[in-house]
Protein backbone atom coordinates (compact mmCIF):
# COMPACT_ATOMS: atom_id res chain seq x y z
CA UNK A 1 0.00 0.00 0.00
CA UNK A 2 1.39 2.93 -1.16
CA UNK A 3 0.74 6.37 1.17
CA UNK A 4 1.19 9.79 -0.71
CA UNK A 5 1.88 13.42 1.21
CA UNK A 6 -0.94 16.11 1.04
CA UNK A 7 0.81 18.15 -1.16
CA UNK A 8 1.74 15.39 -3.52
CA UNK A 9 -1.87 14.42 -3.45
CA UNK A 10 -3.33 17.66 -3.97
CA UNK A 11 -1.00 18.17 -7.27
CA UNK A 12 -2.44 14.78 -8.72
CA UNK A 13 -5.98 15.39 -8.38
CA UNK A 14 -5.51 19.09 -9.54
CA UNK A 15 -6.49 21.01 -6.60
CA UNK A 16 -4.95 23.14 -3.99
CA UNK A 17 -3.18 22.08 -0.94
CA UNK A 18 -5.83 23.73 1.08
CA UNK A 19 -8.94 22.72 -0.76
CA UNK A 20 -7.35 18.92 0.21
CA UNK A 21 -6.52 20.27 3.93
CA UNK A 22 -10.61 21.39 3.85
CA UNK A 23 -11.64 18.25 2.76
CA UNK A 24 -9.83 15.93 4.81
CA UNK A 25 -10.85 18.22 8.08
CA UNK A 26 -14.33 17.53 6.60
CA UNK A 27 -14.19 13.97 6.37
CA UNK A 28 -14.62 13.91 2.46
CA UNK A 29 -11.28 12.41 2.13
CA UNK A 30 -10.18 9.30 4.06
CA UNK A 31 -6.45 9.64 5.17
CA UNK A 32 -3.97 7.57 7.65
CA UNK A 33 -1.75 9.37 10.16
CA UNK A 34 1.76 8.66 10.68
CA UNK A 35 3.01 8.69 14.02
CA UNK A 36 4.26 12.01 13.97
CA UNK A 37 0.33 12.90 13.06
CA UNK A 38 1.15 13.79 9.47
CA UNK A 39 -2.22 12.70 7.28
CA UNK A 40 -1.13 10.18 3.90
CA UNK A 41 -3.31 9.57 0.96
CA UNK A 42 -3.43 5.94 0.19
CA UNK A 43 -3.65 5.01 -3.55
CA UNK A 44 -7.39 3.40 -3.88
CA UNK A 45 -8.63 6.56 -1.79
CA UNK A 46 -6.55 8.63 -4.97
CA UNK A 47 -8.82 6.41 -7.21
CA UNK A 48 -11.77 6.76 -5.75
CA UNK A 49 -11.78 10.76 -6.06
CA UNK A 50 -10.17 10.78 -9.46
CA UNK A 51 -13.45 8.64 -10.56
CA UNK A 52 -15.86 11.09 -8.79
CA UNK A 53 -13.78 13.66 -10.98
CA UNK A 54 -14.38 11.08 -14.42
CA UNK A 55 -12.52 13.06 -17.19
CA UNK A 56 -15.41 15.22 -19.14
CA UNK A 57 -17.06 15.75 -15.85
CA UNK A 58 -16.66 19.28 -14.27
CA UNK A 59 -15.59 19.74 -10.56
CA UNK A 60 -17.92 20.62 -8.55
CA UNK A 61 -16.48 24.01 -6.76
CA UNK A 62 -16.55 24.11 -3.06
CA UNK A 63 -18.79 26.90 -1.40
CA UNK A 64 -16.22 29.12 -0.97
CA UNK A 65 -15.33 29.16 -4.40
CA UNK A 66 -18.87 29.94 -5.72
CA UNK A 67 -18.77 32.77 -3.24
CA UNK A 68 -16.40 34.69 -4.00
CA UNK A 69 -15.50 33.38 -7.61
CA UNK A 70 -11.88 33.45 -6.69
CA UNK A 71 -9.98 29.94 -5.27
CA UNK A 72 -6.17 30.29 -5.91
CA UNK A 73 -6.04 34.03 -4.60
CA UNK A 74 -4.40 34.88 -1.33
CA UNK A 75 -5.87 38.29 -1.15
CA UNK A 76 -8.60 38.69 1.46
CA UNK A 77 -10.09 42.23 0.79
CA UNK A 78 -12.47 41.49 -1.71
CA UNK A 79 -15.14 43.99 -2.66
CA UNK A 80 -18.23 42.91 -4.44
CA UNK A 81 -20.28 45.45 -6.69
CA UNK A 82 -20.83 45.98 -10.25
CA UNK A 83 -19.10 48.08 -13.26
CA UNK A 84 -20.57 51.38 -13.24
CA UNK A 85 -18.07 52.67 -16.56
CA UNK A 86 -14.91 51.26 -18.65
CA UNK A 87 -12.74 54.12 -20.60
CA UNK A 88 -10.03 51.92 -22.58
CA UNK A 89 -7.37 55.05 -23.47
CA UNK A 90 -4.72 53.37 -25.44
CA UNK A 91 -2.57 50.66 -22.94
CA UNK A 92 -4.61 51.30 -19.51
CA UNK A 93 -8.00 51.30 -18.75
CA UNK A 94 -9.97 53.32 -15.73
CA UNK A 95 -12.61 50.87 -14.05
CA UNK A 96 -15.09 52.38 -12.30
CA UNK A 97 -17.26 50.13 -9.49
CA UNK A 98 -19.84 50.68 -7.88
CA UNK A 99 -19.81 48.93 -4.16
CA UNK A 100 -22.61 49.72 -1.76
CA UNK A 101 -23.14 53.47 -2.07
CA UNK A 102 -19.76 54.29 -2.73
CA UNK A 103 -17.46 54.35 -5.96
CA UNK A 104 -14.17 52.63 -6.62
CA UNK A 105 -11.97 53.56 -9.66
CA UNK A 106 -8.75 50.98 -10.76
CA UNK A 107 -6.09 51.94 -13.28
CA UNK A 108 -5.62 48.52 -15.21
CA UNK A 109 -4.30 47.49 -18.60
CA UNK A 110 -6.37 48.04 -21.45
CA UNK A 111 -5.56 44.05 -22.36
CA UNK A 112 -6.99 42.83 -18.75
CA UNK A 113 -10.35 44.66 -19.99
CA UNK A 114 -10.42 43.16 -22.84
CA UNK A 115 -9.45 39.48 -21.06
CA UNK A 116 -11.95 40.02 -18.53
CA UNK A 117 -14.33 41.23 -20.87
CA UNK A 118 -15.88 44.13 -18.79
CA UNK A 119 -18.66 45.82 -19.97
CA UNK A 120 -20.91 48.16 -18.10
CA UNK A 121 -23.43 46.60 -15.59
CA UNK A 122 -21.58 43.56 -15.04
CA UNK A 123 -20.69 42.14 -11.45
CA UNK A 124 -17.41 42.13 -10.69
CA UNK A 125 -14.52 41.92 -7.29
CA UNK A 126 -12.30 44.97 -6.35
CA UNK A 127 -9.32 42.40 -4.58
CA UNK A 128 -7.27 45.34 -2.47
CA UNK A 129 -3.59 44.06 -1.94
CA UNK A 130 -1.40 46.69 0.07
CA UNK A 131 0.87 46.86 2.79
CA UNK A 132 -0.71 50.08 4.06
CA UNK A 133 -3.92 51.51 4.68
CA UNK A 134 -4.96 54.66 6.14
CA UNK A 135 -8.10 56.09 7.37
CA UNK A 136 -8.81 59.68 7.88
CA UNK A 137 -11.21 61.79 9.57
CA UNK A 138 -12.12 65.40 8.65
CA UNK A 139 -12.34 67.79 11.81
CA UNK A 140 -15.48 69.47 11.93
CA UNK A 141 -15.69 73.43 11.12
CA UNK A 142 -14.22 76.00 14.41
CA UNK A 143 -17.69 76.90 14.15
CA UNK A 144 -19.21 73.54 15.36
CA UNK A 145 -16.34 72.34 17.78
CA UNK A 146 -17.25 72.08 21.00
CA UNK A 147 -14.52 73.69 23.72
CA UNK A 148 -12.95 70.34 24.67
CA UNK A 149 -12.39 70.47 20.53
CA UNK A 150 -10.96 73.42 20.82
CA UNK A 151 -6.90 73.82 20.31
CA UNK A 152 -5.54 74.30 23.67
CA UNK A 153 -2.76 76.86 24.42
CA UNK A 154 -0.44 76.10 26.71
CA UNK A 155 1.58 79.57 28.58
CA UNK A 156 5.12 78.82 28.40
CA UNK A 157 6.54 79.54 31.47
CA UNK A 158 9.51 81.21 31.79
Amino acid sequence: MTLMTIRATAERLGVGYSTLKRWIHHGTVRTTRTEGGHHRVTEAEIERLSARAAPGARRQPAPTEVESGLAELSARNRLRGFVEEVRIDGLLAQVRLRVGDQRLTAVITADAVRALRLRRGDDAVAIIKSTEVMIGRTAPPASQRSPAQSPKRRRLRR
